[in-house]
């Protein structure tokens, strides 16, 4: 317990200090390492819970250097990062007390209690919603813990939801060449607020079609 905490109040250090920038450096970095699959199956577990570089920034890179094998570097990515997701889950049921105060006072806790107005709206949709949304996945997996979310479903829109923006990332970097992978994050946000939307509009067209008797 003291060593998640620990955790979570050193990256918030990191963050104060404006290392953010060298961290998202350093992962470019481990992408092109000879055990890069390592570094992004760790990084990919590591966001899922506390880690703030998404590894989107080691897969987009890998998969341009190596289009044949996007496929197996998506798959790894989303099964390190739904077991790193289960960690988040375990931390927000088990320890939310003990990190709410961090979160607090981090930029992530308006992020948090609107991912909780998500889980109060949307239900399991809203991991789903994870996947895609700017919103940090970390912050949808706590959320889900400390809400009490069951574990299965949980477990299970993680796998849809991040799958599918894996494989989106991986295989559109692999056709789409450099040119893609430089513009990844500006695609990626707006792809996100995309599906959001998308989201959003077709619950509200069912809630009107199917009213609640």
């Amino acid at each position: 317990m003291n060593y998640l905490i620990m955790s979570f109040l050193f990256l918030f250090f990191l963050v104060k200090i404006n290392m953010f920038q060298k961290l998202y450096d350093q992962a470019l970095t481990w992408s092109r390492h000879k055990h890069a699959d390592k570094y992004l199956g760790a990084l990919s577990f590591a966001e899922s819970s506390f880690f703030p570089i998404p590894p989107d920034v080691m897969l987009a890179p890998m998969s341009l250097a190596r289009p044949e094998k996007a496929k197996k570097l998506a798959l790894l990515t989303t099964i390190t990062s739904v077991l790193g997701g289960i960690l988040g889950y375990g931390i927000g049921y088990f320890l939310f007390d003990a990190v709410a105060p961090w979160l607090q006072e981090t930029k992530y806790w308006s992020k948090y209690l609107l991912a909780e107005e998500f889980f109060n709206e949307w239900g399991v949709w809203a991991v789903f919603i994870a996947g895609f949304s700017p919103i940090p996945y970390k912050v949808f997996t706590i959320a889900a813990g400390a809400l009490n979310m069951a574990l299965l479903p949980f477990i299970l829109a993680s796998f849809i939801g991040r799958g599918a923006r894996f494989f989106l990332v991986a295989l559109l970097i692999a056709a789409g060449g450099e040119k893609l992978e430089k513009g990844l994050r500006k695609y990626m946000d707006m792809l996100g607020w995309i599906v959001v939307a998308l989201v959003v509009i077709g619950g509200l067209i069912y809630k009107f079609v199917y009213p609640a008797h």
